[in-house]
């Protein structure tokens, strides 16, 4: 036979160390979870201020190097054409020099080929050519000694240095008479000033200084 009971029975007791959890508990670990994910999302949130003036410190610098950029190349523009305007100052001040240098002595230049000339005989010069100070000869004489007579000439006067031969030959186009072509180049300088010899006392004795 199958008894029914129908009287309401007593809740068995919890368990020490462990057993059923109560909602205190799990309010804790809610507010433990959410003041995790609160600690996550501050520190993302600090991170991502961090990078961002990060970020920013670095477009002001490339903004700077751009600006030091454009500054540099309008300082390198104007040194170009400073150093063009240079070089075109530069040519006419040689081409100016150049003129000068041609121009100053000319007729102390005439005169003194003309004495070396005069003063040397049987030799003829049949061109001459000037560029800066530097002559170029070119003549005929009737033997090696009238030239080499011309070259001391020249070197006699104080008007040439440098005095050299460049080319001294016989001419064989002229078969009646004995004659020689010659080239020698010279530097022209006019002569400076000399300074006046002082004259020694008597006795050769210097003078005596004055107190």
């Amino acid at each position: 036979m199958i008894r029914i009971n129908l009287l309401p029975q007593p809740r068995p007791k919890a368990r020490r160390g462990g057993g059923v959890s109560t909602p205190a508990s799990s309010s804790f670990q809610s507010i433990a979870l959410l003041v995790g994910v609160l600690l996550g999302v501050g520190a993302l949130v600090v991170m991502y201020f961090m990078q961002a003036s990060d970020l920013e410190a670095k477009q002001k610098q490339v903004a700077e190097l751009k600006t030091q950029k454009a500054r540099l190349e309008q300082i390198k523009a104007e040194v170009e054409a400073f150093m063009r305007q240079k070089d075109m100052l530069d040519q006419r001040i040689a081409v100016i020099q150049d003129l000068q240098r041609n121009k100053v002595g000319g007729q102390e230049l005439l005169d003194a080929v003309a004495n070396t000339v005069v003063r040397t005989e049987t030799l003829w010069l049949t061109q001459m050519e000037r560029k800066g100070n530097t002559l170029t000869f070119e003549g005929t004489a009737a033997s090696l000694t009238a030239v080499a007579n011309f070259i001391t000439q020249l070197r006699r006067s104080g008007y040439f240095d440098k005095v050299e031969i460049r080319e001294s030959r016989q001419d064989d186009k002229n078969k009646d008479v004995q004659t020689f072509v010659f080239t020698l180049t010279a530097d022209f300088a006019l002569p400076g000033p000399q300074a006046p010899a002082e004259s020694a006392p008597a006795g050769g004795r210097p003078p005596a200084a004055k107190s």
